[in-house]
């Protein structure tokens, strides 16, 4: 308990950057996922007053839904765009920059939303739902690569896997202002959809009097007293010749070696199993349905019997316990992206676990409703296939993390990328940093 408050008292300002890295990233993804549900029915209301405006009949019930399935799913088509510029841009322009330009674009798509009803055009609101799914899915991926990059290996899985306390925070924040009693009512959805530019701004500014990622400054960049700045800064230690020296094993391998692509991570037998687990458990995790009740839960709600006014009790009632349960889990699971890959491979692949991740909220978020109306109250069955697989995928092939570099991580994986095999045969390809 004693180690344990020393450390509160001395990595403050890394607390601190962690919460406004969360409330400008996760936070603002998981507002979004779950704000949709209380507007619902203003916003089918708003596209069948426009249509009927400009075409002088009303909209039919399966157009209309095709509009709002399309609303709701176009923020996973927007993250995705994100995810893969995700890459590009951290690397490029550094962590830090890349995560001001994202705020701008959550400024953008918030006023889209504020002048939708003006303008008469549910497109603003289609090409607002864009700009905050590019939003999260930037977000997201850089989000955890500055929290990675900032943290020492003690706290490294604890404060990365912070990320989905914000994100589960950010559900339980849109569902609660969503209630009719605050912003859930046909004057004031406009604004409960511009509510993302708060958090934008918050992070724009309060984000300029933080360094930028110490990984990223010497690994990538060569600035080592950049890096040294950042770490006394961050950390509040005279003495972080050993993560330097961590950081130099990392670097001595980047002379002279090739860019890694996606389509390196895809194909290099050094990273398979890595890529498996980014992709299994981490990346298709939209797989066992939970952003379904997020997305439409009001369907789901009515499908078994919930009466009208009851439903928006319950939304947050389900948020406050996946929120409750996230958070009992930090204190128990290390996290698994930030942990498993090495500089050189992390951009890229976070781009394909990204990608992967937002495709498949897309097509949960498109083809959910009609689901719903075809199997009624046994709707989730379909994902229970995914949630076994997954479990015991990480029971019987998952390393050990906790507690351990990214380097001993690799040497673990190893044992089962080259099975049968000496491990000597890909190493010279297993850079330490990327550039762009």
């Amino acid at each position: 308990m004693r180690e344990a408050l020393k450390d509160l008292v001395r990595y403050w300002r890394l607390y601190l950057l962690t919460l406004v890295l969360g409330i400008g990233g996760s936070f603002q993804l998981g507002m979004q996922v779950s704000i949709m549900a209380s507007p619902a029915e203003h916003i089918q209301s708003f596209v069948n007053q426009t249509w009927l405006g400009r075409y002088e009949v009303p909209v039919s019930d399966s157009t209309n839904m095709l509009i709002w399935s399309f609303i709701v799913s176009v923020f996973s088509l927007g993250g995705w765009v994100g995810a893969i510029h995700s890459g590009s841009l951290s690397v490029t322009y550094g962590r830090k920059k890349a995560l001001l330009f994202n705020n701008i674009v959550a400024l953008v798509a918030a006023v889209l939303m504020v002048f939708s009803p003006m303008a008469k055009s549910f497109e603003m609101i289609l090409l607002g739902r864009f700009l905050y799914g590019y939003n999260a899915g930037l977000g997201w991926n850089i989000q955890l690569m500055y929290l990675g990059e900032s943290s020492p290996k003690k706290l490294r899985g604890f404060l990365t896997i912070t990320i989905t306390v914000f994100n589960n925070l950010g559900k339980v924040m849109g569902q609660i202002v969503g209630i009719k009693e605050l912003m859930g009512t046909d004057d004031m959805w406009p604004w409960l959809m511009a509510l993302g530019g708060l958090p934008a701004i918050l992070q724009f500014v309060t984000l300029l009097f933080f360094p930028e990622a110490p990984r990223y400054l010497y690994i990538d960049k060569g600035d080592t007293e950049g890096c040294k700045k950042a770490l006394h800064w961050l950390w509040q230690e005279d003495d972080v010749q050993m993560e330097m020296d961590d950081m130099g094993k990392e670097r001595a391998s980047m002379q002279g070696q090739n860019v890694k692509t996606i389509w390196d991570v895809l194909t290099s037998r050094c990273v398979r199993w890595q890529l498996l687990v980014l992709v299994i458990p981490c990346a298709g995790v939209q797989f066992c349905g939970f952003n379904a009740i997020y997305f439409y839960a009001f369907d789901i709600f009515r499908e078994a019997g919930v009466a009208e006014d009851k439903m928006h009790y319950l939304s947050i009632g389900i948020g406050t316990t996946d929120l409750l349960t996230i958070t009992l889990c930090v204190s128990t699971i290390p996290t698994l992206p930030a942990d498993i890959f090495l500089q050189a491979w992390r951009p890229s692949a976070y781009v394909i676990s990204g990608s992967i991740n937002w495709l498949s909220l897309f097509l949960i978020g498109m083809f959910f409703p009609f689901i719903v109306d075809g199997l009624g109250q046994f709707c989730f069955l379909i994902f229970v296939a995914y949630c076994l697989f997954s479990a015991a995928f990480v029971l019987y092939f998952l390393p050990e993390t906790k507690g351990k570099s990214t380097v001993e991580i690799m040497e673990d994986f190893n044992k089962l990328n080259y099975k049968n095999r000496g491990t000597d045969t890909e190493k010279a390809d297993f850079v330490m940093a990327t550039k762009f």
